[in-house]
């Protein structure tokens, strides 16, 4: 099992990540989202600087947001300052797309956006199409170290709907997802394999499986309704929540797709949503507001036990370790927590010094 951290990109942040290294961690997965964080990109050239071991990547690059070449071009550029350390996490934009009043981009598109990139990050002249010309495109002056492309960049692709888990088999090294429970995880995973079988491929055991969370070890007393708690899990919760409003909105309002751990929640929470302050073609910005960095005052008293427990890593040390073991035992690789730029400090050190050493 593998270790990683998901970071809220800031130009400063790059301390965040050598710490996450001294402390073990495999993995760091650099946010993507043009109106809420710093370039993740400028992020990641400060910590490839200042570390010397610790994987660095997007978590995830957002295909809505830049061409196909940049795309490649950046995460290459970065890999010129740490090869062989260096990974692209890709997806479709559930939140930066979404802080700009638009959609994800449709899974046709991507499908031809990973194709692109992975043909180019593999060195490969490859037929690109923009703005309706289709022309082939390669990268120029390799012989000169602008892009480094002598160690394979493995492309993570963020997935959650069968068509996006397809590509994910198509095209992808490995993947990204939310919501790691076996009951969840297994079906993607055989959405994956399914996908790489009729492109002709077989994933082998080198496959990359990863889930996004966070946790919060508990003492001795501890309760999970304990304002600490709700502190260092908050943002996790309320973002989850966050992506189960979009996904419910985007597919009819149907409430079958309402998570057990906020139904009872559900009605307040869109009373909450009908009462924002911007009118409804802008409210998106009131929706994910203080996504993943911290939780909406208003929004505390949706971090309930069954919330937190759900969509958490939470207990005393010995019960971490064992959700950890079931996990591993289902195929899941990495486990990257994501906790609030308040906590996260305390959050890493915690799991570091009372759960890792337990598969180290």
């Amino acid at each position: 099992m593998q270790f990683g951290i998901g970071v809220s990109a800031h130009v400063n942040n790059w301390e965040f990540i050598r710490y996450a290294e001294e402390l073990g961690y495999d993995r760091a997965w650099v946010g993507d989202s043009q109106m809420i964080w710093s370039d993740c990109y400028a992020t990641l050239a400060l910590a490839a600087h200042h570390t010397t071991r610790i994987q660095l990547g997007t978590g995830v690059s957002i295909a809505g947001t830049r061409i196909a070449p940049v795309t490649a071009h950046s995460i290459a550029s970065i890999a010129a300052l740490a090869p062989g350390r260096v990974f692209l996490g890709l997806g479709t934009g559930h939140t930066a797309m979404r802080v700009m009043g638009q959609d994800p981009m449709r899974v046709k598109a991507f499908r031809e956006y990973l194709r692109v990139v992975r043909s180019l990050l593999d060195g490969a002249a490859v037929d690109y199409t923009y703005d309706g010309k289709t022309r082939e495109i390669q990268f120029l002056h390799r012989d000169r170290r602008f892009l480094e492309l002598g160690h394979r960049i493995p492309i993570y692709v963020a997935a959650n709907g069968p068509r996006a888990l397809a590509a994910a088999g198509e095209f992808g090294d490995g993947f990204i997802t939310v919501g790691g429970e076996p009951e969840v995880f297994t079906p993607k995973l055989d959405g994956i394999r399914a996908g790489a079988a009729k492109a002709g491929r077989t994933l082998g055991d080198d496959f990359h499986t990863a889930f996004i969370t966070t946790s919060c070890v508990l003492g001795p007393g501890d309760s999970l309704s304990d304002e600490r708690v709700i502190d260092e899990t908050g943002s996790w919760v309320g973002c989850e929540l966050h992506f189960y409003y979009e996904v419910w909105k985007d597919n009819g309002e149907n409430d079958d797709l309402i998570p057990d751990h906020f139904r009872d929640a559900w009605p307040d929470y869109l009373e909450r949503v009908r009462n924002m302050k911007l009118p409804p073609d802008a409210r998106f910005r009131e929706i994910h507001d203080g996504h993943l960095v911290y939780l909406q005052p208003d929004e505390r008293r949706f971090v309930t036990p069954a919330a937190i427990e759900k969509g958490c890593l939470v207990g005393e040390p010995d019960a971490i370790i064992e959700h950890v073991r079931r996990l591993e035992a289902a195929g899941i690789g990495e486990i990257a927590l994501w906790p609030p730029m308040d906590c996260e400090r305390k959050v890493l050190e915690d799991f570091a010094r009372h759960v890792m050493p337990a598969f180290r």
